[in-house]
């Protein structure tokens, strides 16, 4: 049974009935100590930490859950809009983030992902640009045959630009169309996806995404000559 780690130990009830209605198994932890004391034997099998309003304390029950012999992993942190440049050189303690408030929908599709066992050929429906592949059906997605190590909205944000390649999309179109809704995080949100996203390809392959000034971004070439 998967058991996950949730921050605050009473965790806002849209929360709470989020979990308990998607079927999530949860135990609250109050502070770094409870992680130890309140493990399951067969360990956690994850964790979501709301940042809330003294985010010192949210960060450092991340470092708890992080640097620990077993590190706790996966593990998805909530943080508010105005919240985002607290992520800058902090991506090794987290594996996805989700803006607070959050959709109920979107959320559990994050938290389901998150705890996805990986694995699996790449098959079926794909999406193919130069060295990249994205598996519709697997949610997997590769670069020259190596794996992209992807959260869902990383994901769903380059399947997105790769549908139709060239193409150039303004923040607040890739809001409307990825995240379906009006997002709290503004253009910040898809400018961290992007930064993350190009960092995960590597250094080769950062350029598959392209920066279009005042515009947005694409992904490969514009098919104009």
């Amino acid at each position: 049974m998967t058991v996950l780690a949730i921050y605050p130990a009473d965790p806002a009830p849209e929360l709470a009935q989020l979990l308990d209605l998607s079927g999530f198994v949860w135990k609250g932890v109050a502070q770094p100590s409870d992680v130890d004391l309140f493990e399951p034997d067969e360990g956690w099998g994850g964790a979501i930490v709301q940042l809330g309003e003294n985010s010192d304390l949210g960060w450092g029950m991340l470092r708890a859950l992080r640097r620990r012999d077993v590190p706790v992993a996966p593990l998805l942190l909530m943080v508010r809009g105005n919240e985002l440049n607290e992520l800058d050189l902090r991506d090794d303690l987290f594996d996805d983030f989700c803006l607070d408030p959050f959709h109920p929908r979107e959320l559990e599709a994050r938290v389901r992902h998150m705890l996805a066992s990986s694995g699996g050929d790449l098959s079926g429906e794909r999406i193919e640009y130069g060295p990249l592949i994205l598996d519709l059906e697997t949610y997997e997605a590769s670069v020259n045959n190596r794996p992209l190590d992807l959260t869902f909205m990383e994901y769903e944000l380059l399947r997105f630009l790769a549908a139709t390649p060239g193409r150039v999309f303004t923040r607040e179109v890739l809001l409307s169309r990825v995240w379906g809704y009006e997002y709290y995080g503004g253009a910040r949100t898809v400018d961290v996806h992007v930064r993350r996203l190009r960092a995960k390809l590597g250094e080769e392959y950062a350029a598959l995404i392209q920066t279009v000034r005042s515009v947005g971004y694409r992904l490969g070439e514009s098919r104009r000559r």
